[in-house]
């Protein structure tokens, strides 16, 4: 019987989101000022599933991940309302300890600089088995060392190299070490802020190869966060766009980039790519600047930076567009009555 409640679980929660994030508010103190950093946030991830995040410096990309695992900086960071459900548990609501198993083992980051995250005093392979030491204690030596090995080399980096110390890497091998301790207690979600920044293309290249074999091998789900739609054209099931702290568009990749119907503010990131068949002469920038995060406005946070602005995008907030799942949230698509 207890194995039939079991399966049971597994199928009932088969059709549930790994992550539930709703309306959620965060905010920051910062000089005697409120930074309303995320502004009713709302995302659902599901298992296995690639997520590309996307949008500018500001909008509350690392913010959203930071919340996830609670690490938000003391004194400074506070998740102000709204609530986080992985796997049905709320987050908000669990002990730091219950935190302290969930981080590293069920949920775990890549940070965007890998010099950060490694120690240059322990060896590279001491740092990932201290991760087992953590989540997988009833793992003998033996077998820590065989997963090391083996972790190290599904992200090209021959194992007898494990006995080096971090300054020993270049930049792209680095970051394939900080990815190999994000993922050796195969984590149900990763969390990967800007992974391939800094790296040139082939590296990036190879990084986002082994990040999708990886995938597949685990069945991890992923949310990239990136500023390059590229990375997340060629590597991600489905895309969110944030801007001001919430999330203005989300839809797969294929109705995100199609350029039918897309959030002015989407529209002009894509505007920002370089196409190598175009003719025009040069890029066309989103004018303006991000928004003081200090001011909550009382209508659309793109308002003042969109060249389709309306009398009523400056007064009252967008609801959602929605068609086959891609949701848009913006006046342009319906929003105007009522």
């Amino acid at each position: 019987m207890r194995g039939t409640r079991m399966e049971e679980k597994k199928i009932e929660g088969a059709s549930a989101p790994l992550l539930e994030i709703e309306d959620l508010h965060v905010h920051y103190k910062a000089r005697g000022k409120v930074v309303y950093a995320l502004n009713g946030l709302n995302l659902k991830v599901e298992r296995g599933e690639k997520l590309g995040l996307v949008g500018e410096t500001g909008a509350g990309k690392t913010t959203m991940a930071l919340s996830i695992l609670r690490l938000l900086p003391e004194k400074v960071g506070e998740i102000v309302s709204g609530g986080i459900r992985y796997d049905g548990d709320d987050l908000l609501a669990q002990s730091e300890a219950y935190m302290l198993g969930l981080r590293g083992k069920r949920v775990s980051m890549i940070f965007q600089d890998p010099m950060t995250s490694l120690n240059p005093t322990k060896t590279v392979g001491a740092q990932i088995v201290e991760v087992l030491d953590l989540h997988c204690p009833e793992l003998s030596r033996q077998e820590k060392s065989a997963r090391v090995d083996k972790m190290l080399s599904l992200v090209g980096i021959p194992a007898e190299r494990k006995d080096e110390f971090p300054y020993q890497f270049s930049g792209g091998m680095k970051q394939r070490i900080v990815i190999a301790m994000a993922l050796i207690a195969e984590p149900e979600l990763l969390l990967a802020d800007e992974p391939t920044t800094a790296l040139d293309v082939t590296i990036q290249a190879q990084i986002l190869e082994m990040m999708r074999r990886l995938k597949e091998e685990l069945n991890t789900a992923v949310i990239l966060i990136t500023h390059d739609l590229g990375v997340v054209a060629e590597f991600c099931d489905r895309v969110a766009v944030m801007y001001g702290g919430r999330i203005v568009e989300q839809g797969s990749v294929e109705q995100v980039f199609a350029r039918g119907e897309n959030h002015p503010y989407t529209l002009g990131l894509m505007n920002c790519i370089p196409d190598l068949e175009s003719t025009a002469a040069r890029l066309e920038p989103i004018p303006g600047q991000m928004a003081d995060p200090t001011v909550q406005p009382q209508g659309c946070h793109f308002a003042e930076r969109c060249p389709r602005c309306m009398d009523i995008c400056r007064e009252r907030e967008p609801e959602a567009y929605e068609r086959d799942g891609h949701q848009i949230f913006c006046h342009l698509f319906g929003g105007q009555e009522g």
